[in-house]
């Protein structure tokens, strides 16, 4: 009997995005969805070359999206007299859009900080997958013969409970750890059997048990308070893509929620919010917006001030208007008075 082909190890969200980074920097003439999935590292370990990538192509989708919030330059270029069919479309970054601009210079002690830093990719193993994801692209074609390296990724701290939860993803160990839900006056302890971590609009989700109530939970990270702690005994995890399970239920929400915001012109609010994914300009300076945690986006808009008013839902009008008062409140009180 032929052994069973076993699933390739699962590359780290952000391996992914700065190996597509580089990619997309590596050609002026742009790549298309098929050989980016085909050749650069994160994508082309999952990629079927005779079957379905339409799981894969979702995750592309997404990822974009990363990106595009990271402000990274990322353009899609449409096939003349083939409009709209993302398959023919070609994406590319522009070198001039991406690099710093020419009046801006770093000091010694910068640029020695700077260098550091580029000492550490270079001896990392993401350097050596990226060279081998550029080494398939010139196999296919593409002109690579530019020192891409020399352009800086963005990099997004991740939340301190990452990497304990990543740690008990991997060893099949329930974690513990303090989480303060919106409303609730205080944090409360949950333990969880992990079942994935996944990164949604730009914010990082566990999936797992909560074994208080032995259902299924999703998990902001950014809400976690205090260290995470893991058991010793392993824990049975039944089989299933929980990855995307969660991914889709994040979708799902992201998609039913939407909301309706009326935003100064010319304003730094009506630049980020306009060009957000999905968002939509109906006029009259109105935008209609999906999002999947109102708290969150209430925190967000009420930083606005007043470039945004909120039409709807009533929940997140009276979000924005609850934290609009805290502020108010703050700033209102009577100064300390110092003998």
């Amino acid at each position: 009997m032929s052994p069973q082909k076993q699933s390739p190890a699962p590359v780290p969200v952000e391996e992914r995005l700065f190996s597509l980074v580089l990619a997309l920097l590596a050609t002026e003439s742009g790549l298309t969805k098929n050989e980016i999935l085909s050749t650069v590292q994160g994508y082309r370990q999952r990629y079927d070359a005779y079957g379905d990538n339409s799981t894969l192509e979702r995750q592309f989708e997404r990822d974009k999206d990363d990106i595009r919030e990271l402000g990274v330059p990322l353009e899609t270029i449409e096939t003349p007299g083939d409009p709209g069919n993302n398959q023919s479309s070609r994406y590319r970054i522009p070198r001039t859009a991406y690099e710093l601009p020419a009046d801006i210079a770093f000091s010694a002690a910068e640029t020695t900080l700077l260098n550091l830093a580029a000492m550490a990719w270079r001896e990392g193993s993401l350097s050596r997958e990226s060279q081998r994801a550029l080494l398939k692209l010139r196999s296919i074609g593409v002109d690579t013969s530019d020192p891409v390296l020399g352009y800086a990724p963005r990099i997004r701290t991740r939340d301190a409970a990452f990497d304990p939860l990543s740690d008990a993803l991997s060893r099949r160990v329930s974690a513990s750890f303090s989480y303060l839900k919106p409303g609730d006056p205080a944090a409360r302890l949950r333990t969880v059997t992990p079942l994935a971590l996944v990164q949604h609009q730009g914010r990082w989700h566990l999936k797992a048990i909560d074994q208080g109530v032995g259902e299924p939970r999703t998990f902001l990270l950014s809400r976690i308070t205090g260290p995470v702690k893991l058991g010793r005994q392993t824990v049975e995890v039944p089989p299933g893509n929980y990855a995307a399970s969660a991914l889709e239920e994040l979708d799902d929400i992201w998609e039913l929620n939407v909301a309706e915001l009326e935003v100064e012109p010319g304003t730094d609010a009506e630049v980020r919010l306009s060009r957000r994914r999905g968002a939509e300009v109906v006029g009259d300076g109105r935008v209609l917006l999906h999002f999947t945690d109102v708290n969150l986006l209430a925190d967000e808009l009420a930083g606005f001030g007043p470039e945004v008013r909120v039409l709807g839902p009533e929940q997140l009008v009276g979000a924005v208007i609850t934290r609009l008062e805290a502020a108010v409140r703050a700033h209102s009180a009577p100064a300390e008075v110092i003998d």
